[in-house]
């Protein structure tokens, strides 16, 4: 529906009429149909078949993919990209950032990002937005569970309760990506939830991967300081 409500757009400014894609639940059948467990098999499955079947239906045992639908000339798939491989200089050479502390994501099981920041079962306990930190790191600096820390980047600052982890590399510290739900326009039904912070706070629209062009969105420079009582 999106992509349709652009072209249509596109063709009235370029003076061409549009025709309506069918709607998604037809392209949704239409792809069940033609798939694997479709019509001619054995489940003959359909839309309609899966909303008679709210549980779900079985598709008998789980049948490898692998290798059979990689199109390498191996079947195999290359690690050993040359491009790579010849960026890794620049990467050992970048290793070392001018900031204390490298910045990565993570995705907790609970959360899905943010699917499910609005249903009791999963929000509910203890704050989940939490900065994971080296036991050694905060040792040196002093920190302790629970002390809130700022954290801040070029791009902006966040602040966040430390978690020490013996998960964490020294000189890493971690903010789960899927929160921040404070801002304006977002509907957090529930009032227990914890909203946290985002990580998109402190993330550099201007610190990409070189190789590739992309956002780089872990391993981002920040300083970490321990947010007065």
């Amino acid at each position: 529906e999106i992509f349709e409500a652009l072209g249509a757009r596109v063709a009235s400014r370029l003076g061409m009429d549009s025709k309506p894609s069918p709607a998604p639940h037809v392209i949704v059948d239409f792809g069940i149909r033609g798939g694997p467990y479709g019509e001619g098999t054995s489940h003959q499955l359909s839309l309609q078949t899966l909303k008679d079947n709210p549980s779900g239906v079985d598709l008998g045992e789980l049948k490898p993919q692998l290798p059979a639908r990689l199109k390498t000339p191996t079947q195999r798939i290359d690690l050993a990209v040359p491009a790579v491989l010849a960026d890794l200089d620049r990467v050992l050479r970048e290793s070392e950032p001018e900031e204390a502390y490298q910045l990565i994501g993570r995705r907790h099981v609970r959360d899905c990002n943010s699917w499910m920041h609005n249903y009791k079962r999963l929000v509910k306990g203890k704050d989940r937005c939490t900065l994971m930190i080296n036991p050694a790191d905060a040792q040196r600096e002093g920190w302790q569970n629970g002390d809130r820390l700022r954290v801040t980047s070029q791009a902006g600052e966040v602040v966040a309760a430390a978690q020490l982890s013996d998960d964490m590399m020294e000189g890493v510290v971690s903010l789960p990506h899927g929160y921040g739900h404070t801002r304006a326009g977002t509907q957090l039904h529930i009032a227990n939830a914890h909203a946290g912070v985002s990580c998109n706070d402190v993330t550099d629209n201007a610190y990409i991967d070189e190789l590739c062009g992309n956002a780089a969105v872990n391993g981002v420079p920040v300083s970490v300081q321990r947010v007065n009582p």
